[in-house]
């Protein structure tokens, strides 16, 4: 097939997910030859991966074995792909089975897998025989059984438990405590030989750090070859070195020259030669995932069927729905092909070379090895990358510190006090401004002055175009001190549907006072906390505003003192209810010009409507204690009615008095109806006139 690219070469890919597990892989009859990929392109990620490109010649059937680690076997079946470039075929790609260790033991006519006990490892030799030899002698036997006895102890007074082995001998059955045994052998030579292959398994299991992975090609003639992997490698750093010139000032941009040195260690247990090295700043997902591990299912035990016969299916003839045969451009996909994007930079891959030794990047070759499939590479996120000019050669377990830049960015000198921190003095520092075209990682920085080591800083990332702050030393030609103050004054008070509306003006006043010894001027740069909600009021603004901070450029003359006073306003509100407010208190904001005279006015006329409300409350409680004395009173009455004669003056007297109660309660009554409704009259025009009041 020809490539939209016009490459002539037929690419043969075969995916990881197509792996061959087992120890023999389909090809041809001829013997493979061994051949060598070495390492040629090496692509260091910050998100801890490496992205690997082996390249070699192979000739006819070959057979490429790679090994490693144990730990490094998820990523390589999560990422490995491989290309035989010269119209060759991958035959398939072969490891070593990771079973279950446990799996494995257990497997075996023996199993130690849950590190028996010799009572149990006796157990499980149920007729077999062994010798056992006691204090008496050597016994041999077929092992009955072991079980488990209750003795006593007469004199202790206690009972324990003890293992009893029974062997069956010539001359009967025998017993021994397991814990009186010196030693026993397994006189079955095959379980003896299963013992031993059980702990050759445990020893093997320890002791497998590395595992080889083996990839067969099958073509004629020499032609070129590629695999590609990812694995986890280590974060690569970078540092910095930063050189001032001499002579420079405060307040003055001037070009500084900055050294730039990417760290990389080679981890792995293979050297590095001669290989093209490239530092990624991106940041691609990546995760772990146990592909190594076989996975064992649980299936359903399912009797055999035999009351009738299963008889034959015949399936009907399917296809993808339009729609996915629309996606993939109406021609299908086929087997055994992929696409991947065109981009080998991006994809993080490398570069290959072809059979007339043009080079051919990877995504090139994916997706010319894909019938019908245009994928298309994105840039997602701030990317940056940096590949070394010559050859990298890194010896396996070793590190090497590698030039990256060189070059000139404007700096300027300053001090740097941040308040937050709370010293003294404040830092010597730079603002620099990233002015190339290169994106500055983050890292150390060590800050020469002239000749001079001066100190060290730390930089986060810098883009092109982008200011930093760094700070590499204590300014102790200045002091700095500060002073705060803070304050509150009600500017206005209002009515809205009836609640009082307090404003509050708050005022925050912070001056930093800078004592300066130093020979010349200095540039300071003041980073006061963010005061979100808050507005700098007065002359003095922030020159530049972060995350944290707003930062001010102070200029402080030579053996003077420097008072910069920050002001910081902020207006507040909170609400009351009208008639819950104090009349004094309004009377006297009346006077500081805070209360116009109509909110006064309306505050008398809600507290009349309160009264109103109130006085009718009052009238209520007078009448129902009003009832509540008669009621008392005819109680009274009542008894003494009882004691005295019917014909008695007294006896009329209580009567007549009774009568008068019940016409009083009657008249209670009726009024208690008015005074209701009094009440609820009042209510209800409080309320009408307070949900409408809205005065300034």
């Amino acid at each position: 097939m020809t490539s939209t690219r016009n490459i002539n070469t037929k690419i043969r890919l075969l995916a990881v997910a197509g792996l061959c597990v087992s120890g023999s892989i389909a090809g041809p009859a001829t013997a493979q030859a061994e051949a060598d990929l070495p390492i040629t392109s090496i692509m260091l990620y910050r998100s801890g991966v490496g992205s690997f490109l082996r390249q070699g010649e192979v000739t006819d059937d070959a057979d490429v074995q790679l090994r490693f680690r144990t730990e490094q076997i998820n990523d390589i079946l999560k990422s490995m792909v491989v290309f035989d470039l010269g119209g060759g075929r991958v035959e398939g790609v072969t490891y070593g089975s990771k079973e279950p260790l446990s799996r494995r033991l257990a497997a075996f006519a023996i199993d130690i897998s849950k590190n028996p006990s010799r009572a149990e490892l006796l157990n499980q030799l149920r007729g077999a025989r062994v010798a056992v030899t006691t204090a008496e002698g050597v016994t041999s036997g077929t092992v009955l059984g072991v079980e488990q006895r209750t003795v006593s102890d007469n004199e202790a007074g206690v009972t324990r438990q003890e293992a009893v082995l029974t062997l069956v001998t010539d001359r009967g059955m025998r017993s021994f405590e397991v814990e009186e045994l010196r030693g026993f052998e397994i006189l079955d030579e095959a379980l003896a030989a299963e013992l031993n292959k059980a702990l050759l398994a445990l020893a093997e299991h320890r002791a497998d750090n590395t595992k080889a992975v083996g990839i067969g090609f099958s073509g004629d003639g020499d032609r070129p070859v590629a695999v590609s992997y990812v694995h986890e490698t280590p974060v690569w750093k970078t540092s910095y070195r930063l050189v001032l010139p001499d002579g420079s000032a405060d307040g003055s941009e001037f070009d500084t020259t900055v050294q730039g040195w990417a760290i990389v260690e080679n981890t792995t247990d293979e050297d590095w030669e001669d290989v093209r090295l490239s530092l990624v700043s991106g940041r691609p997902v990546s995760f772990t995932m146990d592909l190594y591990e076989p996975l064992f299912v649980t299936r359903p035990e399912v009797p055999v069927p035999f009351a009738s016969v299963a008889q034959s299916k015949a399936f009907g003839g399917g296809q993808a729905p339009a729609a996915a045969i629309a996606a993939r451009g109406g021609g299908g996909f086929e087997r055994g092909r992929m696409g991947l994007a065109d981009d080998a930079e991006a994809a993080g891959i490398g570069l290959l070379r072809d059979v007339a030794g043009a080079d051919l990047a990877v995504g090139e070759a994916l997706m010319a090895s894909a019938l019908n499939s245009a994928a298309s590479a994105e840039s997602v996120g701030e990317v940056f990358q940096y590949t070394i000019d010559a050859p990298v050669t890194v010896a396996r377990q070793q590190s090497a510190m590698l030039p990256i830049l060189s070059g000139q960015i404007e700096s300027e000198r300053v001090s740097i006090y941040s308040a937050g921190d709370g010293g003294e003095h404040p830092m010597r520092g730079l603002r620099i401004r990233n002015e190339t075209e290169l994106q500055l990682m983050p890292g150390p920085i060590a800050v020469y002055d002239g000749s001079a080591y001066a100190g060290d800083a730390q930089i986060s990332f810098i883009a092109p175009g982008d200011e930093r702050l760094l700070a590499y030393a204590v300014d102790l030609d200045l002091g700095v001190r500060t002073e705060s103050g803070r304050s509150q004054q009600i500017t206005n008070i209002k009515i809205v549907n009836g609640l009082l509306i307090q404003t509050n003006r708050e005022r925050a006043t912070t001056t930093y006072v800078i004592d300066s010894n130093a020979d010349g001027e200095r540039t300071v740069v003041l980073e006061h906390p963010k005061r979100w909600g808050w507005e700098y009021v007065g002359r003095v603004k922030p020159s530049e505003e972060a995350d944290m901070v707003d930062r001010f450029n102070v200029l402080v003359p030579a053996g003077k003192v420097q008072r910069t006073e920050i002001r910081q306003e902020r207006t507040t509100s909170q609400s009351v209810g009208l008639l819950d407010a104090d009349l004094n208190f309004l009377l006297t904001q009346q006077r500081n010009g805070v209360v116009s005279g109509n909110v006064i006015s309306a505050f008398r006329t809600a507290a009349e409507k309160r009264d109103a409300v109130r006085a009718a409350e009052r009238r209520i409680a007078q009448l129902n204690a009003e009832q509540r004395e008669i009621a008392g009173d005819q109680s009274r009455l009542r008894q003494n009615i009882e004691t005295v004669g019917e014909q008695s003056d007294l006896y009329a007297r209580y009567i007549r008095k009774l009568g008068e109660q019940e016409d009083r309660l009657e008249e209670i009554a009726n009024e208690q109806r008015v005074a209701q409704l009094a009440k609820a009259d009042a209510e209800r025009e409080l309320t009408r006139y307070l949900s409408n009041l809205s005065v300034e």
